[in-house]
């Protein structure tokens, strides 16, 4: 067979050299084409080519629906967290007197979330009775001296942190005395099985949570002490820079204490303590929720110091009236449970907007500190 095969072979390749100068790619793969082998080589081709081995797929972990939840809302408050970052460690300068020296971490429990999930957040996350730090503050104390998502809490100053239901609380009690006149915190955590001990530097940011709201709904809230970005307001900010400009306006409504002057604090505090579930009750937020629309003077001022939140952590802010026109235009006030319906005066808005912009590129190019 194989001398038959070179006979077959070699004089096609000897017209694919000669072939070669004369003919294009195309041309030069149909001219040297092999022909066709004989019924007999065929036969002799297919008893020389064994049957490949069938191939093992292994079968994949399915995933429950509660698990699938759980993962996409963990990734979309891990988005806000990073976004959010930057903003609260650069700006304690503009949040009045909501500056706190912070652990620059986030630690939960299984039972962090409701018990329908739990069995979820164990497989997922590897979350128990334990504290488990969930989030680290880039730029923080804690992120310096390597505390580790996964890290379990063990104690703070030799105290022993509480396990359990209700350890999220009661750590909070332990921690608040401890973080006061403080510079750094002794934090004993398990890390892989084994004791880290990490002296941790306390890290002045500006004192507001940031959270998640499970609505679909093109919205975001500040009660006072919290920031809520609903999952539509995050779908409709593709960027990282046009979620900086929602996120430093709300904070901007939080520092300027405009919830409590226009007594919205306790309707938006439980507006927001609804769209923190998994499950929402929406029936809630029909609407506006019972909160008053901002003026338009509480509006501008909001977004001039935003602006500069924004500009000081290190955001571009050349597309922040594009952004605000073009959610205006998409989700007028006529859409009752949407952002412009709380925040009308887009026009007035824009135009303090376009003012601030140009007042931080002056201070920019002059090297002066950014303040309003």
């Amino acid at each position: 067979m194989e001398k038959t095969m070179q006979g077959v072979v070699e004089p096609n390749l000897q017209r694919c050299r000669s072939a070669l100068i004369a003919l294009g790619v195309t041309g030069l793969l149909a001219a040297c084409a092999t022909p066709a082998p004989s019924s007999q080589q065929q036969k002799e081709l297919a008893g020389a080519i064994s049957s490949p081995a069938p191939v093992q797929v292994p079968d994949l972990p399915v995933e429950s629906p509660e698990e699938i939840a759980l993962r996409q809302l963990v990734a979309l408050q891990d988005r806000l967290d990073r976004v959010a970052a930057p903003l609260l460690v650069n700006n304690p300068a503009l949040c009045k007197g909501n500056a706190r020296r912070l652990l620059g971490f986030t630690a939960k429990t299984k039972y962090s979330y409701s018990d329908e999930y739990l069995q979820a957040a164990q497989k997922l996350f590897k979350l128990d009775e334990r504290l488990q730090v969930t989030g680290v503050l880039p730029g923080s104390g804690a992120a310096r001296v390597g505390v580790a998502r996964g890290d379990s809490l063990i104690a703070v100053d030799d105290k022993a942190l509480p396990q359990g239901r209700n350890a999220e609380r009661q750590a909070a009690a332990i921690l608040a005395p401890l973080v006061n006149g403080r510079a750094n915190v002794k934090l004993t955590v398990q890390r892989k099985g084994n004791t880290v001990v990490l002296d941790v530097p306390l890290t002045t940011a500006c004192a507001f949570r940031v959270e998640l709201g499970n609505s679909d709904a093109v919205n975001a809230y500040s009660d006072g002490h919290r920031v809520l970005v609903t999952r539509g307001m995050m779908r409709y900010a593709t960027s990282d820079q046009d979620l900086s400009y929602v996120l430093a306006r709300e904070l901007a409504h939080n520092a300027l204490r405009h919830p409590v002057r226009l007594r919205n604090s306790a309707t938006i505090a439980g507006v927001i303590d609804n769209l923190i579930r998994i499950k929402p009750d929406l029936n809630m937020i029909t609407g506006t929720a019972g909160i008053k629309p901002y003026s338009q003077e509480m509006d501008a001022a909001a977004d001039t110091i935003g602006l500069y939140m924004a500009a000081r952590a290190g955001y571009a802010i050349e597309r922040s009236s594009v952004f605000w026109q073009g959610l205006a235009s998409q989700y007028p006030a006529s859409i009752t449970n949407g952002y412009t319906a709380l925040h009308p005066s887009t026009e007035f808005r824009i135009a303090a907007i376009d003012k601030a912009k140009m007042d931080i590129r002056a201070k920019q190019s002059a090297q002066k500190t950014l303040l309003p």
